[in-house]
């Protein structure tokens, strides 16, 4: 699964992304961050640093490659990358 298109909405709290499929997900922001795979959030999870992200706010996304979006958040989180199969996995898993 691919994107078509990706948009950021609601005030930044949502990413908008309509599937190749036809599918349209909108994924809260909050849900975005503590799904991040970098580092600093999988330590977090493994230790059970469970932290609210209710607040948080996409500030901006840059493509990587054909393959992921990297978005960074309104709480300074910027290595946050994901894959098109990990943002449809997280969108399955909003719906």
């Amino acid at each position: 699964m691919k994107p078509r298109e990706l948009k950021v909405i609601a005030a930044r709290s949502l990413l908008s992304v309509t599937w190749d499929d036809g599918k349209v997900s909108c994924i809260p922001a909050s849900l975005l961050r503590a799904r991040s795979r970098a580092a600093e959030q999988v330590r977090a999870d493994i230790e059970g640093n469970e932290r609210s992200f209710e607040t948080v706010t996409v500030t901006s996304a840059e493509a990587i490659g054909s393959y992921a979006i990297r978005l960074v958040f309104s709480d300074g989180h910027d290595r946050g990358i994901y894959p098109w199969s990990y943002l449809r996995e997280i969108a399955d898993s909003a719906a």
